[in-house]
């Protein structure tokens, strides 16, 4: 089971939803960084369940504890381990689950994979509670990109028929701080609300729905990456995917840009303030594989939940028959609200991961 990534930095995340804890190993991060473990702990809460109406009650406190690698908040240069217990898991809501697989979940095909042996209570490993410790590896990495000038947002652009407002050229921190403190992480705030509503329908109907989510990375410098197969949304997409319920990454313009003329697409070249800029970014800041020095910018299209309070087809695996099921327990009804700081976090280690194998950051370097 592949659960590790990264090159000069390397992320290998670990656990099962229902098991005794989840967690995250981080090798490479350079010694004497200092890391703010409380800015940590609320960048985590914006991911924690339990906090809303509109997510699942499964309540977590998702404070992570540092086995190793940090030592008085200071990295040490070896290998960073953290873990995150799990403390509110329900097994018996998911006791039917290894005849009758979810609609849409990874049931049926981690049992053709690894047998009957894999543990899926509350989705296993392949359960988005994985994505807390995702959120270790990436709010640390944020926090070293923010003192290199760098710095990542995101937000909610479209849940179900509900659109926000997309990013502007350039935006700053002080607009992603603006939308990570709303319970809806939209720029419009009329826009959350209807998205709110749009939730609440949902949940109401036992039904759920999907989302999309931007993201702006803010300060990369012009240079980083390479063209073909290492490309920088090569690095970003194949991270990103390992966000549950991702279903599709786009970059710039993306898929409109199939629409539109080179006249229309093409980003022209301008001198801004001593160096070169573009006047719009529908390349999304990358061209070739390589940054531009332009926000580099990308969506992700999130499914709705398959965990659904309504009536499913699936089938009996013991019997070979057609069988209706019904999913019990704790679920989101739309989980673009929560991966928002998963993207960001997703792109931070990936960013500094690229940062640190093309351009260094050495270890005898002390923030």
């Amino acid at each position: 089971m592949s659960s590790e990534i990264g090159s000069a930095l390397k992320i290998q995340v670990f656990g099962q939803s229902h098991g005794r804890a989840v967690g995250v190993v981080m090798d490479g991060l350079p010694a004497g960084l200092k890391i703010d473990e409380q800015a940590l702990y609320e960048f985590m809460s914006r991911r924690r369940p339990g906090t809303s109406s509109l997510a699942t009650s499964r309540r977590e406190e998702d404070r992570p504890v540092f086995l190793s690698g940090l030592v008085n908040g200071v990295t040490a240069g070896s290998p960073l381990c953290a873990v995150i217990e799990n403390t509110d898991v329900r097994s018996g809501d998911y006791a039917n689950l290894t005849d009758l697989p979810r609609p849409s979940h990874a049931d049926f095909t981690a049992r053709m994979r690894y047998g009957g042996a894999v543990d899926m209570l509350g989705s296993g490993h392949f359960s988005g509670r994985l994505t807390a410790a995702l959120c270790i590896a990436g709010g640390i990495a944020k926090q070293v990109l923010e003192r290199e000038g760098i710095y990542i947002g995101a937000h909610i652009l479209r849940l179900e028929r509900e659109a926000d407002e997309p990013f502007p050229l350039m935006p700053g921190r002080e607009l992603f701080q603006a939308v990570a403190k709303k319970a809806i992480p939209a720029i419009s705030d009329s826009a959350g609300e209807r998205m709110a509503k749009a939730v609440e329908r949902a949940r109401a109907e036992r039904d759920s729905v999907g989302g999309v989510i931007e993201c702006a990375c803010v300060g990369i410098p012009a240079g980083i990456g390479s063209p073909m197969f290492d490309g920088v949304e090569n690095r970003l997409a194949t991270a990103l995917f390992g966000i549950p319920a991702v279903k599709g990454v786009e970059f710039g313009a993306g898929f409109e840009a199939a629409g539109m003329r080179g006249s229309r697409h093409n980003d022209p070249y301008v001198v801004e303030n001593g160096a070169v800029r573009t006047s719009k970014n529908d390349a999304g800041g990358i061209i070739g594989g390589i940054t531009t020095g332009m926000p580099v910018t990308f969506r992700c299209a999130m499914k709705p939940t398959p965990s659904i309070g309504l009536p499913q087809r699936t089938v009996s695996l013991s019997k070979m028959e057609e069988a209706e099921l019904e999913v019990k327990g704790r679920h989101d009804p739309c989980v673009a609200i929560r991966a928002v700081p998963v993207v960001e976090a997703v792109a931070a280690f990936t960013v500094l991961d690229l940062l640190m194998e093309e351009k260094g950051y050495g270890n005898d370097r002390n923030s």
